[in-house]
């Protein structure tokens, strides 16, 4: 055999185990389905929530109104500010503390009021006050809409006084951003950053434990004990609550002493709704575990769900300001309800009688998890 036999020989076999092994990867990823999907969905999702759920300039915002006086003028300004497109008037309340909870609750971002005698200041030159209060805790949200008032309310105006321009607004509107009048973003983004983390590391921890028993050898060793799978649940995800809790101590406590961010609620309460939230995302995550054939898969699901958590839960992005289908889907995520929950006792000093709708649907989440947890995992043992 000649020395070119040899070299074309060893280059021939260098490109068939090439080939090879180039054909048993696709094979292998074939038949890991999960790790396929995850190739595909990833980029389809994050495509569908940028282009369509994810919106910096918020419009149709939630709003309260507190008409004292029911006059053609004041009826008209009412008119203008929904023409803005910004504000989108959902609830008409008769008293300021009705105003002053629905704001707290965060059921409307924005809040006005118009005074008793509106229309007869305005037309007697003495430039009465109308007040817009504005759940300034998302200052996103709040910016822009404030920013579009003046102008476009003037504009209403020429018609009702009929006098065509006038030089100066004949009333005051007095912007009053509640809960963070300094616009300042560590104020928005350090509660929710204490959602963010929880739900990321609880996610992670108990979405491999199943999977770690199971690529160590060791479920057949949990199997052989006269163990029930919620006592094996339990005892897996109450050791991670006190994980939780030193993470979210940790968090709070730095953005208190060195971001100045206030604690004005209970922080027996928020410690409290805390337990619920890192235990529905403990329990998200032992579902994962008890679906996924192995850490990578576990790790891969957490990631799936962990991308719209961020991006639909209010965190990054105003969540009013998203489509209905998304704010649908975001009503479906603990996060969503936590960030509402920190943000409301560390900024506003909200109570529980605010608190009490997401408070009861992160019960409802952790049970939900919690069923199919169990479920899932008594499938595993058979």
């Amino acid at each position: 055999m000649s020395a070119t036999d040899v070299i074309n020989g060893g280059v021939r076999g260098f490109w068939q185990r090439t080939f090879a092994m180039l054909t048993k990867e696709f094979i292998q990823l074939r038949r890991d389905r999960v790790s396929f999907a995850m190739i595909v969905m990833l980029p389809i999702m994050q495509l569908l929530l940028f282009g369509y759920a994810i919106n910096t300039t918020p419009r149709h915002l939630p709003t309260a109104v507190l008409l004292q006086e029911d006059s053609d003028l004041g009826r008209s300004v009412l008119k203008a500010i929904q023409n803005t497109a910004y504000f989108r008037f959902t609830q008409e309340v008769h008293t300021v503390a009705e105003f002053d909870y629905l704001l707290e609750s965060g059921k409307v971002l924005f809040g006005v009021e118009i005074p008793r005698g509106f229309e007869r200041g305005v037309r007697r030159g003495d430039r009465p006050a109308l007040l817009v209060a504005a759940d300034a805790t998302d200052p996103v949200a709040a910016g822009s809409a404030l920013a579009a008032l003046g102008q476009l309310v003037q504009t209403a105006l020429k018609n009702d006084l009929n006098v065509g321009a006038p030089p100066a607004m004949p009333f005051e509107i007095r912007t009053h951003a509640r809960y963070n009048p300094a616009a300042a973003s560590r104020l928005n983004i350090v509660p929710g950053l204490v959602g963010t983390i929880l739900t990321m590391t609880m996610l992670i921890f108990t979405a491999l434990s199943v999977t770690r028993e199971i690529e160590r050898g060791t479920m057949e060793n949990l199997l052989a004990m006269p163990i029930t799978p919620i006592e094996v649940m339990l005892g897996k995800i109450i050791p991670y609550i006190l994980v939780g809790f030193l993470q979210a101590t940790i968090i709070i406590a730095l953005g208190y002493f060195l971001f100045g961010v206030p604690i004005l609620g209970s922080l027996t309460m928020l410690a409290i709704l805390s337990t619920l939230f890192i235990a529905a995302n403990l329990l998200i995550g032992y579902t994962f575990s008890t679906i996924a054939q192995n850490q990578l898969q576990a790790m891969q699901m957490s990631m799936m769900f962990f991308l719209p958590n961020i991006l639909l839960s209010g965190f990054m992005f105003p969540f009013a300001g998203m489509p209905t289908w998304a704010q649908w889907i975001g009503e479906a995520l603990p996060l969503t309800h936590y960030i509402r929950i920190v943000r409301a006792i560390m900024l506003k000093g909200a109570s529980m009688e605010s608190l009490q709708y997401d408070a009861i649907a992160l019960c409802g989440l952790m049970l939900v998890a919690m069923i199919i947890a169990v479920t899932r995992f008594r499938r595993t043992l058979d």
